[in-house]
């Protein structure tokens, strides 16, 4: 583990859950796994400090705990799962492209929470969407669970593993660790439950400090003690069936821009079949055949079935190899090389930082040595058609920033130069650590950097959010355009400039650190697959 990604997981703990909770968090990514009172030790906080921040991350599944073989319980922190949060936002996002705003919210919910029921999340969305509709209208439990139940079919949401039921007499004392465990046919089984109701709006400000209000609340509060009927059924967001969706949009992307829409659409209708059948990490998808494959096209999509053998062909042909042939049977087996695509998308990245960084002869070199794997200097020369003082430079130049490496192949035991080969090539899997590790760095110090400019204009948005505060309980209240307008007139033009310019900038560091994060989200991949591989 890097100091780079050290020190961005500790700015994501910081920035969602506070001071504490980062200091046990990156205590325990730097330290790996250890007992409760050795965290407290090292430290220096409070067992009860130490024992609520430990609550709030393996809440949200970025900390795992196990039973040791002395007796005592070691707690472990998972680095990777930490820098996940950087991803919320597409999760949430993907979540509203695929199932509108009341699967943007279950999904939200599950990923603030870390671990919910399903009374809970619905209530909780329906008393959300309620209070973004016009008076007298309100959101049908229903509707929402409805969503509910086909973002568990299609496993964007999956249940939380549980503790096995214990039988009452039992005069066995309860284990130290409770052994967590969920059966696969269930993981993506909703209860049965009958949801009736629709959600409610907040109170106004006085009837919360209506002491009669407040003592009828608390009265049944007290009457509604029994558990929902799925106390202790939890569910989560399933972070792999995200990435194997972002996986899937970028396969279908790229083979957009390679060939056309249509054969885009019919590995996007390949890899919507395979979605269920198909495990995240598998290296290829269920073989599909062509007769499957046309009766699966979308409705509206008018192609017959020669047109799509020939597209089939070509895709299978072409030298990406994203799509291969398995077989001749129903028309012919197609498969989607998953490893493949992952590679030519991760070396495609490569390329354009390389042209980026070095210009369009370096990466014009950087190329050809993927494509031909290991070449002498001056064969780089003559297939790149650069002038040999040039070729030389932009060799070294990528070699020192270790974007290629160099070969030594001696012809003799003493490696003397004059009778040693010097091969150039470029290692892709060390090569994408090494742009991982970049992008790492840049998302702190974009992180941090949105932190400055927020401290910096600290008292500028205080006062902004109060001025706010007292027009929206005016306006509530029913005042007069003049008395609005003079509250607002509070902050004066300057102010409001900069205000503007503070909302630009920060909106221009979220947008580079989603732009990052696909980078980081492909470089993964890629190495998580290549690894698996090997």
């Amino acid at each position: 583990m890097t100091q780079a990604e050290i020190k961005l997981c500790s700015l994501l703990l910081q920035e969602h859950f506070g001071e504490i909770v980062e200091k046990i968090g990156t205590h325990l990514i730097k330290t790996g796994s250890q007992p409760l009172r050795v965290i407290a030790n090292d430290t220096g906080m409070s067992l009860d400090q130490v024992k609520k921040a430990l609550c709030v991350l393996i809440q949200h599944n970025l900390v795992t705990y196990q039973l040791q073989k002395r007796g005592f319980v070691e707690y472990e922190a998972s680095c990777s799962r930490v820098l996940r949060i950087l991803r919320y936002p597409r999760y949430i996002y993907t979540a509203k492209t695929l199932y509108s705003d009341m699967g943007e919210l279950i999904v939200e919910e599950l990923l603030l929470n870390g671990k919910m029921t399903m009374s809970a999340v619905v209530r909780k969305v329906a008393n959300r969407l309620t209070e973004t509709m016009e008076d007298g209208k309100t959101m049908d439990y229903g509707e929402v669970s409805n969503t509910f139940v086909r973002l568990a079919d299609t496993h964007f949401i999956q249940r939380c593993p549980m503790a096995p039921e214990t039988t009452e007499t039992s005069d066995a004392p309860p284990p130290p660790v409770p052994t967590l465990a969920v059966n696969e046919k269930d993981m993506y089984m909703v209860p049965n439950l009958n949801l009736i109701g629709k959600g409610k709006r907040r109170r106004s400000f006085d009837d919360e400090d209506d002491g009669e209000h407040k003592a009828k609340r608390q009265k049944q509060d007290a009457d509604s003690k029994e558990p929902p009927p799925d106390d202790g059924i939890y569910w989560q967001a399933n972070i792999d069936r995200f990435h194997q969706h972002f996986r899937d949009q970028a396969i279908v992307s790229a083979v957009a821009n390679r060939m056309d829409q249509t054969s885009s659409e019919i590995v996007r209708t390949m890899l919507r079949m395979s979605e269920i059948t198909t495990s995240s990490n598998a290296p290829y998808t269920q073989p599909l055949s062509s007769n499957e494959i046309f009766r699966s096209l979308p409705a509206g999509y008018n192609i017959v079935k020669q047109i799509l053998d020939q597209y089939l062909t070509l895709l299978a042909d072409d030298p990406l190899e994203f799509v291969g042939k398995s077989g001749d049977s129903g028309g012919g087996m197609y498969v989607i090389n998953l490893h493949k695509a992952l590679a030519t998308l991760a070396t495609a990245t490569q390329e354009s930082i390389v042209q980026e960084r070095f210009g369009s002869r370096c990466a014009r070199i950087f190329r050809l040595l993927l494509r031909k794997k290991h070449l002498e200097q001056k064969q780089v020369e003559d297939f790149a058609m650069i002038p040999a003082k040039e070729a030389k430079d932009m060799l070294y130049k990528m070699l020192s920033e270790n974007f290629v490496s160099l070969q030594e192949i001696p012809k003799t035991p003493d490696h003397a130069p004059s009778r040693t080969f010097y091969l150039y090539t470029v290692n892709t899997l060390s090569s994408a650590r090494m742009l991982l590790h970049w992008c790492y760095k840049s998302v702190a110090n974009l992180i941090e950097r949105r932190q400055y400019e927020t401290k910096e204009n600290k008292r500028l948005l205080e006062k902004s959010q109060r001025v706010e505060a007292i027009l929206a309980s005016m306006q509530a209240t029913g005042a007069e355009e003049v008395q609005l307008q003079e509250i607002e007139e509070m902050i004066t033009a300057p102010e409001r400039q900069q205000l503007e310019n503070l909302k630009r900038n920060v909106n221009k560091i979220d947008a580079s650190e989603n732009q990052v994060d696909e980078t980081i989200f492909v470089l993964e991949s890629y190495i998580e697959s290549t690894v698996k591989k090997l």
